[in-house]
């Protein structure tokens, strides 16, 4: 069989199958949207809360002030008393309450310690801990005010005041992330684990219907080809799908989001390249075995959220036992995330991913001798060793 006879066959069995064009073709763009937008808000802010103000002073309501003026939270509602509070946080879906006790401002002036009481909804733990943050960062400001007044009447310089109330000055500066957000690093992460899924996905879904369709049109190509050539023509059809994806993701996707591209276009291809071949063997692969492709769908679908904990950018490596960590590393995926996020994210060299982009190759070659080998063991291929007409 003529390789134009062969590539023409793979390009029309993978659009005339339904589940394959839905994954490669809608899929991909679907999620290019679909993913970022619960992370475009970044962080929650503006976040609605309830004061109880049991003191009535002029502190306590400058308190409220302050807390109303934080990016975090928005002073929506004000209550007579706990209960009230509580069903208003019900009835209303609020964020959090505020309770100042009585005689806040007094023992605030004589240099007391007052007790605020501060509750957060931990039905969403992101919620509650900005909660929590915004009305805490107030109070604090309010206590330093209220420090700095008592030692100005004390008689300290206003120049000595700074260093008596923080004697130790911060200075963050994150250096890859100077947003703080999720965007940056979790999207750029994701879309590569997107393409990787997807690929394997369709790679395998199109390797186990051959298995099952022994007759008509679509089942002669492949039944008619060497594997050696019908692995390097499936690797070459899904690679240039692929490639034009991948250019899509890591060009105007995250360019639309805001994502910087810190890498040159070189160097990513050079590591697109093995990745897209050893997620098309691994599909292939998992096509020969698994021989249906419900079963394709399944096993990668339950095996995405793992990976995304696996791969080390949101739960740290080091929290993830040893033998996972090692287990793992055999997932193309892997490597190529944490490449990328050193590549584009962390602006490093290329000479720095040489072993995770020696690594994918090294799962490419292995990944593809084991696809060669299933192929042509595989009912109605022909051995890899028997001559075929062309």
């Amino acid at each position: 069989m003529s390789w134009y006879r062969l590539l023409a066959g793979e390009c029309r069995a993978i659009l005339t199958n339904p589940a394959i064009v839905l994954i490669v073709f809608i899929g991909v763009l679907f999620y290019s949207v679909l993913y970022p937008l619960p992370y475009l808000r970044e962080i929650p802010s503006e976040q609605p809360v309830v004061a109880v103000n049991l003191d009535g002073s002029q502190l306590s309501r400058r308190l409220e002030r302050f807390i109303d003026a934080t990016p975090q939270v928005r002073l929506a509602a004000r209550a007579a008393s706990l209960d009230e509070a509580r069903r208003l946080l019900l009835a209303r879906h609020l964020a959090g309450i505020l309770v100042i006790p009585e005689h806040f401002g007094r023992d605030l002036l004589l240099g007391r310690q007052p007790v605020l009481a501060l509750a957060g909804d931990a039905t969403y733990f992101l919620v509650s801990s900005t909660v929590l943050e915004g009305m805490n960062a107030a109070a604090r400001t309010m206590a330093a005010e209220a420090r700095a007044g008592q030692l100005l009447r004390a008689g300290v310089p206003p120049a000595g005041i700074g260093e008596q109330l923080t004697a130790v000055r911060l200075n963050v500066r994150p250096v890859f992330n100077a947003g703080m957000g999720y965007v940056q690093y979790v999207i750029p992460a994701v879309f590569v684990l997107i393409l990787h899924q997807t690929l394997v996905m369709a790679a395998g879904i199109l390797t186990a219907g051959q298995i099952g369709d022994r007759n008509g049109e679509a089942a002669g190509y492949w039944r008619r080809c060497p594997p050696w050539r019908l692995l390097l023509g499936r690797c070459l059809v899904f690679g240039l799908i692929y490639t034009g994806l991948a250019l899509y993701y890591f060009g105007p996707a995250l360019a639309m989001y805001g994502i910087a591209r810190l890498a040159a276009l070189e160097a990513l291809w050079a590591l697109i390249v093995p990745l897209l071949l050893a997620a098309t063997a691994v599909g292939i692969v998992l096509g020969r075995l698994l021989a249906q492709p419900e079963r394709v769908t399944l096993v990668v679908l339950l095996s995405s959220m793992p990976l995304v904990f696996a791969s080390g950018f949101i739960w740290p490596e080091t929290a993830i036992p040893d033998a996972l960590n090692q287990a793992v590393q055999i997932v193309p995926a892997i490597p190529a995330i944490k490449a990328f996020i050193l590549l584009n994210q962390m602006a490093a060299d290329p000479a720095a991913i040489l072993p995770l982009r020696g690594q994918l190759w090294l799962q490419a070659l292995a990944y593809g001798l084991l696809a060669w080998w299933l192929l042509g063991r595989g009912q109605g291929l022909p051995s890899p060793g028997r001559q075929q007409p062309t």
